[in-house]
C-alpha cells in the first residue's frame, strides 16, 4: 500500500520557493530516492506522524541524538521547567556548568569543555586550536569522513557531499583544500605514509572512530591505535569526531568503547537532548589554549544555551543512571535487525552487506565487503532507492541515503524491530537487482 503525502507535496511545492532546494540542510533532501520530503508533525517514543496523519516507525531518530526516542519526559521535564525561567542569556549559568561536569565525569580524558551550538563549529574549532597550540598549518582527516561543513574538512566528504554528488564544494578556495590532507579509514599504512612526508607540519589527525558518515563502518582491529601511536610520535593532536559515536557508543563514547582517549574529541546534538548544541571537550592543557585563557579565539553569542543545557543534562543524567545494561540492550536489538537481514541476504544470494556495531548499523548495496570510502562509493544507490521506497511504504524512516546510519532507541521495541526486518526483507525482494 502507497501512503499519500498530498499536504507534504503541496508543503515541498511552496519549500522550494522560500528555501534553497525546499530543505534546510541536503540531507533531508529525497531528490537521490525520487520523492518528495516527508514534512513531520510530531513525534512521541518511536513513532512520527506527517502532516497527511501518516504514522512511520522512526529509525532515524533525529540523525542520532534521541536515543530514548522522542518526546522523552525526563528531558522534556527539565525542559518545561527552564521555559519558565528564561529561553535566553547570553551569559554564564548553572546549567552550562552542570553539563559540563557530567560530561567530564563520564568521558575518558576528558578535564574542560567548551560549549557551541552545533557539531560542525565544534570540529571546526577543534582544528583552529590544534594549529594554533602546534603552530601547525596541515590538518589530516579520512575520505568518506564527514566533520561538519567548514571549510577545512569538506575535502573528500561523506554523507550529504556524497549523496548530492557534490564533488567536495565549490566555495573552497584552493589553498585551504591544500591544506588538508587525506588518508583511507581502515588503512594506518595511508596515514604512515603521510606523516612520513610532512610530520612535521601536521597540525592534528581528525577522524569519526566509527564511521557513520559512508554508512556504518567500524574500525578494524589496530586502526585506532595505529592513530594513536602516529600522533603521539609526531607531535600532533589526535581529535575523535564522536557526534555520532558519543554517549550513543558507551556513555563515555568511543573512547570508553575501544580504550582510547584522544587528545581532543567533539559532540554533538546528543549532549542537548537533541537540541542545537555541540561542543569541544578534551585535556586541560589542550582546552586551555581557548580565549580568553589562551591565544586561540573561539565565541559564540548563545553558547550554553540554558534550555538545551538542562535538556542535555537532564538526558545524560538518564544514561549514566540506565548504565551498561542500557548499551546492552540497544546492541541487541541493532544485533537482531542485522544479523537476521545478513542471514536474509545471504539465502537470497542478494548482494548486500550489512555493517553494525553498538545502536547503528548500514544496509550496503554492495557485493563486496565495506571497510572504507573506496568500498562504499561503489555501492548501487540506484537500488538503495527503490529499497528506500518500498520502506517509506511500509511506514518505516530511514534516511533517504545510502551514506547514513539507521540508528536504533530505547522507545523501538521488539516487535518494532521485529516489524521492521519483515518490511526490509519484502522491500529486497523488490529491488530490481539486475538495475
Amino acid at each position: 500500500m502507497t501512503l499519500v503525502h498530498n499536504n507534504s507535496v503541496s508543503a515541498f511545492q511552496k519549500a522550494v520557493t522560500l528555501i534553497p532546494g525546499g530543505v534546510n540542510s541536503p540531507v533531508r533532501a529525497f531528490g537521490n530516492v525520487n520523492d518528495t520530503p516527508v514534512f513531520y508533525d510530531h513525534a512521541r517514543g518511536s513513532k512520527v506522524w506527517d502532516v497527511d496523519g501518516n504514522c512511520y516507525t522512526d529509525f532515524i531518530c533525529s540523525w542520532g541524538p534521541l536515543i530514548f526516542g522522542a518526546g522523552d519526559e525526563t528531558v522534556l521535564s527539565a525542559v518545561k521547567q527552564q521555559l519558565d525561567k528564561g529561553v535566553s542569556f547570553g551569559a554564564p549559568c548553572m546549567a552550562e556548568l552542570q553539563l559540563a561536569q557530567k560530561i567530564v565525569d563520564v568521558v575518558p580524558g576528558v578535564e574542560e569543555v567548551r560549549m557551541v551550538s552545533s557539531g560542525t563549529e565544534a570540529t571546526m574549532s577543534a582544528i583552529r586550536l590544534a594549529r594554533g597550540l602546534t603552530q601547525r598549518n596541515k590538518i589530516v582527516k579520512f575520505a568518506g569522513n564527514y566533520h561538519g561543513h567548514s571549510d577545512s574538512l569538506l575535502v573528500s566528504a561523506g554523507s550529504g557531499v556524497a549523496t548530492c554528488g557534490i564533488p567536495d564544494t565549490p566555495g573552497v578556495t584552493a589553498a585551504t583544500a591544500s591544506d588538508t590532507m587525506v588518508a583511507r579509514y581502515n588503512d594506518a599504512a595511508s596515514l604512515e605514509e603521510l606523516f612520513a612526508a610532512h610530520g612535521n607540519d601536521i597540525a592534528c589527525v581528525i577522524v569519526e572512530p566509527v564511521s557513520g558518515n559512508m554508512g556504518v563502518v567500524p574500525p578494524e582491529k589496530g586502526f585506532l591505535e595505529s592513530i594513536r601511536a602516529l600522533c603521539t610520535q609526531y607531535g600532533a593532536l589526535l581529535i575523535f569526531d564522536e557526534v555520532i559515536t558519543g554517549f550513543r557508543l558507551a556513555l563515555g563514547g568511543a573512547q570508553e568503547y575501544f580504550g582510547i582517549e584522544a587528545d581532543l574529541c567533539t559532540f554533538g546534538k546528543i549532549i542537548g537532548g537533541g537540541f542545537p548544541v555541540g561542543c569541544i571537550a578534551g585535556k586541560r592543557q589542550f582546552m586551555e589554549g581557548f580565549a580568553p585563557v589562551g591565544s586561540v579565539y573561539q565565541a559564540g553569542t548563545l553558547s550554553g544555551n540554558p534550555v538545551a543545557m538542562v535538556a542535555g543534562y537532564a538526558q545524560l543524567s538518564k544514561l549514566q543512571q540506565a548504565g551498561s545494561v542500557f548499551y546492552d540492550e540497544l546492541a541487541r536489538k541493532c544485533s537482531f535487525i542485522a544479523s537476521s537481514l545478513r542471514t536474509f541476504c545471504a539465502e537470497h544470494e542478494f548482494p548486500v552487506q550489512v555493517n553494525n556495531i553498538g545502536s547503528v548499523f548500514t544496509l550496503f548495496f554492495s557485493s563486496q565487503p565495506v571497510c572504507n570510502w573506496d568500498s562504499a562509493s561503489r555501492c548501487n544507490t540506484k537500488q538503495f532507492a527503490h529499497y528506500f521506497s518500498s520502506m517509506l511504504d511500509a511506514g518505516f524512516l530511514i534516511a533517504p541515503s545510502q551514506f547514513e546510519s539507521v540508528f536504533i532507541s530505547a522507545a523501538h521495541t521488539q516487535e518494532d524491530c521485529e516489524a521492521f526486518v519483515e518490511a526490509a526483507c519484502r522491500a529486497l525482494q523488490r529491488v530490481p537487482w539486475n538495475e
